[in-house]
Order: structure tokens, then sequence, then C-alpha cells
């Protein structure tokens, strides 16, 4: 009897042990290690000149000592884009009033989505603050996705011929760095990137 119980005790420890510490491992990742930088040594954000839903210009300077989450999205788009905004609604709506926090949604079909048009998408998901869906020149948004946001790998000049669609959400520090892509349809993903929010304001406390 007492040796098939120490056989049962060395099972138990066996199987055990490894979950527990994974468990702990996991628990301090996600929530003290740090979350790395993206993109080539010394990678910058490119200054930008667009406008919001409310006609209202913005551009990087617009995001001073804010995190930021990008997307590039299009009003007419049927299934993904709206998954996609869902998921940063309820990104925002962890962490309600905070201003330092703010999406910015660029649409990659500009010559149809004026302002009127993000204005009544924006009233679609009920978005009144925090969150800027931007147009403007077709050309400068399509060089920010790919040379500056790091969402798309093919080349592409921005022309009447060039498309380019991305789930991507990506996170941005006060300090305009890439620190996270996220697949904005996938709710582990989005909630990775809520924690890696948390991550990023403790980092500026």
């Amino acid at each position: 009897m007492i040796k098939n119980r120490n056989i049962w005790i060395f099972i138990l420890a066996v199987v055990t042990v490894p979950v527990i510490a994974f468990g702990i491992v996991s628990w301090y990742q996600e929530k003290y290690a740090r979350i790395p930088v993206y993109g080539p040594s010394k990678h910058e954000l490119l200054d930008f000149n667009l406008v919001n839903q409310q006609a209202k210009n913005v551009n990087l300077k617009s995001w001073q000592n804010k995190i930021i989450i990008a997307d590039f999205f299009f009003t007419s788009c049927p299934a993904v884009c709206p998954k996609m905004t869902a998921s940063l609604k309820k990104v925002l709506e962890h962490f309600p009033g905070d201003n330092r926090i703010e999406v910015n949604s660029f649409s990659i079909d500009p010559e149809r989505d004026d302002v009127n048009k993000l204005s009544v998408y924006a009233a679609r998901f009920g978005i009144t603050e925090r969150w800027n869906f931007l147009t403007g020149d077709k050309i400068e948004i399509y060089r920010l996705a790919r040379k500056s946001f790091l969402v798309v790998a093919t080349d592409g000049d921005g022309g009447e011929n060039d498309f380019i669609h991305s789930e991507k959400l990506i996170l941005i520090d006060t300090k305009k760095r890439i620190r996270g892509f996220y697949d904005g349809t996938d709710p582990g993903d989005v909630k990775l990137l809520i924690n890696d929010i948390r991550k990023l304001k403790q980092e500026n406390n």
C-alpha cells in the first residue's frame, strides 16, 4: 500500500509541478514582462496630414503623449472591418475616460470614404470620442501603411489599381514606436492587446 501511495504521489508531483510552474511563468509574463519594440532599428513613424470624421486635421503631433491603436479599414468592407471596429470599441471600453488612449483608423478607400461617410460609420457604431476615422490622400495613406506601420510587405504606389487590406491592429507607444501587432478579428489577440496597453501605461508611470 505504501509503495502504491508513493507511486501516486510521484505521478501527481510530475504532473502538477510543471502545470504550476507554467502557470506562474504565464502570470508573470502577462503581468510584468516587457513587450518588444517592432520594426528596424530606430524605426520612426512618418508624419502625416489627414482629416477625421469631424473634418479636423490630424497629424503625428496630435498623438503626443498618447498610446495609439491604429488600423486600416474602409467603410464599405462587409465583414472584416466591422469586426475590427467592434473589437476596438471593446478595447476602449476597458479604459473608460482615459484620454491618453486613442484609436486612429485610416481609410484605405479615401476617395469614397469622405468626411460624411466616416461620420456616418462612427455613428453606426456609437463612437463619439477618443477615435479618429481618417481620410485624405491615398498615396500618403498607403505609404503610411507600408513604410510607417509595416502592416503589409507588398510593394505599391498607392495608385488607382493599388489595394491593401489587413486585419492587423497596431499598438503605438507614447514615443511613437510600434509595440505590437494583433489580429482584430481574434478575441484572444484582442485580449492580449488590452493587456499590453496596461503594460504600456505602467511603463509611463
